[in-house]
């Protein structure tokens, strides 16, 4: 499945973001709700894929789409699959807004074709997560970084290893709006993130669900691993499960 952005493609610097192939685990059990998963960079949606069909969650539709491929600033220029550019993994860095509103876009079309009785999230694991906790702060402001409207009604986020893009920038894009501060009193957002992770520092995920919570989202869990690196463990996986069940009301759970 690829799908092309135009209308963020700005008259100036054209990027058309084509987007990979896009794995489904469907649910076991009755379908109760459905999460688009997103992968780190350099990485494809088939891997998580695999990961998430193992889990213990029957009412859950996963989607795995894979990002495009385009030039990394962090790479030097060298092309690999990514949500949006990046440059350096710290909170000075720049945000690449084109490409993360693109991707913002992507996961909400992917969303777009589910009934209207199935409860939607969104997650992912290092780049896969910031993106996921942009499309967070998309649907409580309600709008895309350039103005669009956001169309999907969230009522999960989760990020393994990552961090929040646009931090700096958003209690200006809630403030004065009632609709946003009801919807980030709601909405439930779970990050991970290990203490030993050489990629994505532990303190700027920390950092991260800090600027959540002063931002009016009230129900922020963060959740800490010592010694665990830049990747995931299954107690890790576990509590994901355990957290995803009770926040989404998922039968078979007794959460």
């Amino acid at each position: 499945m690829s799908f092309t952005a135009p209308s963020l493609v700005s008259a100036g610097a054209r990027r058309a973001f084509e987007y990979g192939r896009t794995y489904v685990v469907r649910p076991k059990g009755k379908h109760q709700a459905t999460i688009v998963w997103l992968h780190g960079l350099g990485d494809n949606g088939a891997s998580w894929s695999q990961l998430l069909e193992t889990l213990a969650l029957p009412n859950i539709k996963w989607i795995c789409p894979t990002a495009p491929t385009q030039p990394i600033s962090l790479f030097g220029g060298f092309p690999s699959t990514a949500w949006f550019d990046v440059g350096d993994l710290s909170e000075d860095a720049p945000d690449d807004l084109e490409g993360l509103d693109a991707s913002a876009a992507h996961v909400a079309n992917l969303l777009s074709t589910e009934p209207a009785d199935i409860k939607l999230g969104v997650g992912g694991f290092s780049m896969g997560a910031a993106t996921a906790l942009y499309s967070a702060s998309c649907f409580t402001s309600g709008k895309y970084g350039n103005g669009n409207p956001y169309p999907a009604n969230l009522s999960a986020a989760v990020g393994l290893s990552g961090w929040l893009p646009c931090a700096k920038t958003l209690s200006n894009k809630l403030q004065g709006l009632d609709e946003a501060t009801r919807r980030a009193q709601s909405l439930p957002i779970l990050m991970c993130h290990g203490k030993g992770d050489d990629v994505v520092p532990y303190k700027f995920g920390e950092k991260s669900s800090k600027c959540l919570s002063s931002t009016g989202f009230q129900d922020v869990t963060f959740k800490s691993y010592t010694g665990l690196g830049h990747y995931t463990v299954p107690e890790e996986m576990d509590e994901l499960c355990a957290w995803l069940a009770s926040k989404l009301g998922l039968e078979g759970n007794s959460a």
